[in-house]
């Protein structure tokens, strides 16, 4: 008895295409079981037969050996051998023999009564003609019989010989086997019959369980993300497939949770410049001011329409890099050169903060990247590494060859991150520091850029970090690229 843990509600429309695996299933045990039973009672059947025909065959060996040895000993008595036989015959309930003794000139010496009706010595001898040892002979009223013919010298010179003609009646025999013919054939129907009715209980019990994985499938939407199938009693197929099933409902859960945070900090971010736009205004016509005034005000809204529309830019960037490869314009470019421009870029700023910015590049590295989207990306690491530096620090930009891959490091010597959420810093919208504000730390997408634009590049970014020591991010990408 399959355990049932969850039952649901069926869903509205149409069923999917194709065949009912209960049906195929039902089907598939109907003809393997019916091959089976055929191919048992077939073989039943020839043997039986094969045992009847040996029986047979090897009793009229044994009787016209007896014959043989009869006419031996007292010529063509034929009242000893209608003895013989009427003996043999008794023994034998199934079985009924006829004997004839026919000297050199072809006369009847000796013949069982009866024999001449069906097997007359001439049918005989012309059915055995080219025959080896036992033959199959049928009687004109259409009685089966199996036969033998043997010669007999009656001395040494072989002048006188004798012919012996020995046949069974196969009746019985016949009877026998088209009983058995009708009880192969009964079992056959019944098999035919019975089979699917057995198919149907099998299919229908073997996919109960499918049918309770489809019945939670059914009912589980984005509010009921949190139940599981239980696979315990299950067969171990089913328990493999509820489990797959039950890791794929926790990674759904998990992606509606970090898409309801996702949606909640949207909101949040975008609320509070059009908050501060809105205030600036308000307060701006609350009542008559300067032109000077007025230019603060607007000055003001358009910081924060800048701030907005860099989110909103981030975002759709975001949005839009969900499949990898669709949106590379992959060139041939010079790494180390690359770095070097970053340098310059950010030199200036390194330099009014008091942090020394190094770019360095041991032997040249190429790679085929998108420049502007991996510009971006190394660019928000310097901007990151800048945030969490003081003056005296110091940021490395390097780049080399590694087992096969490129690799491109931006170290630095700042504030470092805490191990406990180290984990969690290219999550969109999170900010390692809380303390510091939109203002100084931006809307914290920048380090999820960066992994979005290096999964587009097929590759794999590494960060590690101590408090207090400084932090190391590891872009690698293929070699390919």
């Amino acid at each position: 008895m399959f355990s049932k843990t969850l039952r649901g509600t069926s869903l509205r429309g149409g069923r999917p295409g194709g065949a009912s695996l209960a049906v195929l299933l039902t089907a598939w045990y109907t003809m393997a079981s019916f091959v089976v039973v055929s191919a048992a009672t077939g073989l039943l059947y020839l043997g039986l037969a094969n045992n009847l025909r040996k029986i047979s065959e090897q009793s009229l060996l044994d009787e016209l050996d007896v014959c043989r040895a009869l006419v031996r000993e007292r010529g063509g008595d034929s009242q000893a051998l209608h003895e013989e036989v009427e003996i043999d015959s008794a023994v034998r309930r199934y079985q009924k023999f006829y004997v004839r003794v026919l000297d050199a000139s072809g006369m009847a010496l000796s013949t069982t009564p009866g024999m001449d009706r069906d097997l007359s010595s001439s049918r005989l001898a012309q059915a055995a003609a080219g025959q080896q040892g036992i033959f199959w002979i049928d009687s004109p009223g259409g009685a089966p019989y199996r036969a033998i013919v043997a010669l007999l010298p009656r001395d040494s010179t072989h002048r006188d010989v004798w012919t012996l003609q020995v046949a069974v009646d196969l009746t019985q025999e016949q009877e026998v086997l088209g009983r058995q013919r009708v009880w192969v054939w009964a079992v056959l129907a019944a098999a035919l019959i019975f089979c699917p009715g057995v198919g149907v209980a099998i299919a229908r019990r073997g996919t109960r369980p499918l049918r309770e994985v489809a019945e939670t499938a059914r009912h589980i939407g984005s509010s009921t993300l949190n139940e599981r199938i239980r696979a315990e009693g299950y067969p171990v197929e089913v328990a493999v497939l509820a489990e797959a099933f039950n890791a794929m409902l926790e990674r759904l859960e998990e992606s509606f949770a970090r898409l309801s945070r996702f949606s909640a900090d949207i909101a949040h971010e975008l609320r509070t410049p059009v908050n501060n736009i809105r205030g600036e205004a308000e307060v701006a016509l609350a009542r008559t001011r300067t032109p000077e005034e007025y230019g603060e005000v607007l000055a003001s809204c358009l910081e924060e329409s800048v701030r907005l529309s860099e989110l909103i830019e981030s975002l759709l960037f975001l949005a839009r890099s969900e499949s990898p490869g669709d949106h590379l314009k992959r060139t041939r470019e010079d790494l180390g050169r690359l770095l070097t421009d970053l340098r310059d870029y950010y030199e200036a700023t390194a330099t009014e903060m008091g942090v020394t910015l190094t770019a360095s590049v041991g032997d040249s590295v190429w790679g085929d990247v998108d420049r502007a989207l991996l510009q971006r990306a190394l660019g928000n690491l310097v901007s990151n590494a800048l945030a969490h530096c003081s003056a005296g620090d110091g940021i490395w930009l390097s780049a080399r060859r590694q087992g096969g891959q490129t690799s491109i490091e931006v170290r630095d010597t700042g504030s470092g991150i805490s191990a406990d959420v180290l984990p969690r810093v290219f999550d969109r919208f999170y900010r390692a520091d809380p303390a510091r504000s939109r203002n100084s730390g931006g809307a914290g997408l920048g380090l999820a850029i960066v992994r979005q634009i290096v999964f587009l590049h097929g590759g794999d970014v590494r960060i590690s970090s101590e408090r207090g020591r400084g932090t190391t991010v590891s872009v690698v990408l293929p070699q390919s690229t």
